[in-house]
């Protein structure tokens, strides 16, 4: 009877036990619900994690700001090369990153109808020499009234038309790169020669060989080297620290030994949208291993000024945003958002409402309360 009575006893003690189990997760979901900014450390995980608490104090700091961005082309430097008449490409040589110099010629295109208009054009060079014969002929006529006014202006109006006709022709041809003052029967042509109009390289070939291309067809794109520039990527709360003319030290990803000296030269008027802006910058010396769309880091000094400084530990990124841990009694602490501003020797300012050189925030390893407090979130 005892046995029977103790089992009982044991089943209950159990049975108690687990319903706080259950209600446990249950606390803990709507205190979280409640404030997920805010999560909870004791004093031995922050000891174990190297965590610290302290306050920030009020310095000044040289200013430098760091900035990504790429390398870019503005339009006016990037050339699409087409060609005004339709033909088949005979013969190009070109590959993509390929040099070419002004005149250069990039590809030949072959068609019935450039010998069409060169033969029209010579057509019409040869009936302009018989109404300008006609015409003088039947001025001195009527100038004696050996011939009537109106034959007299009729051939004056047919080497009018001539004119108009060789004049129009001739500018196709220059239009196609033949030049009518060198155009003769014995130098007729059906090829013609598409030539390079800046001094640059090849970032685009469009077309092969036996390909037959409209005149909307882009054949050939090319890079005018002159006039690469930096385009960097700027935050918000450091755009009014940037100003044209201003100094900028940049190098290729990963590879910090090499640095490329350049000055702002733009800044964008507006934000995209991750709240960024664009700097344009102009190199001080052109470096031709420097390609469009090369990824590339920069500095830029900036005036100094005193405000709130943390260790750069102490402030953590997340989502675009930047935040702080904000001691909220016992064990708690608050993620709270702040504007960074200038950083160097391991030291960043910011500021932020309601915080100043006495408010008490994690100074080291803010990230491990930042990854508790995410993979936390992602468990319930």
């Amino acid at each position: 009877m005892k046995t029977y009575l103790y089992l009982i006893c044991a089943a209950v003690i159990l049975s108690s036990c687990g319903g706080n189990k259950e209600e446990k997760p249950a606390a803990a979901v709507q205190e979280q619900s409640a404030d997920t900014t805010l999560v909870k450390l004791s004093q031995q995980q922050m000891s174990t994690a190297g965590i610290e608490v302290g306050t920030p104090e009020e310095s000044t700091i040289s200013g430098v700001v760091r900035l990504q961005g790429s390398i870019d082309v503005p339009p006016q430097s990037t050339i699409s090369v087409s060609f005004p008449l339709g033909g088949f490409l005979k013969r190009t040589s070109l590959l993509p990153g390929m040099h070419v110099n002004r005149g250069q010629v990039l590809g030949v295109l072959e068609d019935m109808q450039f010998i069409q208009i060169q033969q029209d054009y010579l057509s019409a060079k040869e009936r302009m020499i018989v109404a300008q014969n006609e015409y003088q002929r039947y001025e001195e006529l009527n100038a004696s009234k050996a011939a009537s006014d109106k034959v007299f202006q009729q051939s004056r109006a047919e080497l009018q038309s001539q004119r108009i006709s060789l004049q129009a022709l001739a500018q196709k041809l220059e239009l196609i790169g033949i030049n009518p003052r060198n155009l003769s029967a014995s130098n007729i042509s059906k090829s013609i020669n598409i030539l390079s109009p800046i001094d640059g390289f090849v970032s685009k070939v469009n077309v092969n060989i036996g390909k037959y291309t409209s005149p909307t067809d882009v054949l050939f794109e090319l890079v005018n080297p002159k006039d690469i520039h930096l385009a960097l990527n700027v935050y918000e709360k450091d755009v009014n620290s940037l100003s044209i003319g201003q100094k900028v030290m940049a190098w290729k990803n990963g590879d910090e030994s090499k640095k490329y000296e350049a000055e702002i030269i733009l800044i964008s008027k507006n934000l995209d949208q991750d709240r960024m802006a664009t700097v344009h910058c102009h190199f001080e010396r052109f470096d031709s291993t420097l390609l469009p769309g090369m990824f590339m880091n920069a500095e830029v000094a900036v005036n100094n000024k005193k405000a709130l400084t943390v260790n750069e530990e102490a402030i953590v990124r997340w989502e675009n945003q930047f935040y702080v841990f904000v001691e909220q009694g016992k064990e708690n602490y608050k993620m709270t958002k702040v504007n960074p501003g200038n950083h160097a020797d391991g030291k960043e300012q910011f500021d932020a409402p309601g915080i100043n050189s006495s408010t008490r925030l994690i100074t080291k390893n803010a990230y491990v309360l930042l990854m508790k407090m995410k993979n936390s979130g992602e468990a319930e």
